[in-house]
C-alpha cells in the first residue's frame, strides 16, 4: 500500500504538468495548407432502352418453368453505355438463359460517373420470368 501511495505522489507533479500542457490552446499553423481534391460523388448507371418483352416459345422446358423464376446476371455497363461481359450467375433453362443475355445486349445505359467522368460499373440485374 505504501508503495502505490508513493508512485502516486510521485507521479502526480508529471500528470498536472501533462493536463497543464494538453489544456493549453494550440498554436496555430501559419503554413499553408495542401488542398485536397474532394470526389463530386459517384452517380450510377441508368437504363435508357431496355427491349420490352422476351417472348418464349412454348415448349415442354418452358412449360416447367415455376411461376416465380428469376433469372440473376451480371455485367459491367462500360463508358459509353454498353453492357460488356455478360455472365448468367444462376443458370435456370438454356433457352431462357440465351433470350435474357441477348436482351441484356440491347439494352442501353447511361454511364455511371465519376467526377462528371463516364465510368465503366457493375451491375446485378435480377431478371423476373412472369406469364
Amino acid at each position: 500500500m505504501r508503495r502505490i501511495l508513493a508512485a502516486t505522489l510521485a507521479l502526480s507533479p508529471v500528470l498536472f504538468a501533462a493536463s497543464a500542457v494538453a489544456s493549453q490552446p494550440a498554436a496555430e499553423d501559419t503554413t499553408p495548407s495542401k488542398q485536397v481534391r474532394i470526389s463530386s460523388g459517384v452517380t450510377p448507371a441508368k437504363v435508357l432502352y431496355s427491349p420490352a418483352s422476351i417472348s418464349l416459345p412454348n415448349s415442354p422446358l418452358t412449360a416447367m418453368l415455376p411461376p416465380d423464376t428469376q433469372v440473376e446476371v451480371k455485367f459491367t455497363v462500360d463508358e459509353s453505355g454498353a453492357a460488356r461481359d455478360i455472365q448468367v450467375v444462376n443458370a435456370v433453362n438454356a433457352e431462357l438463359d440465351k433470350r435474357v443475355l441477348n436482351a441484356v445486349q440491347q439494352m442501353r445505359f447511361r454511364p455511371a460517373r465519376l467526377d462528371d467522368q463516364a465510368v465503366a460499373a457493375p451491375i446485378d440485374l435480377k431478371v423476373e420470368v412472369v406469364r
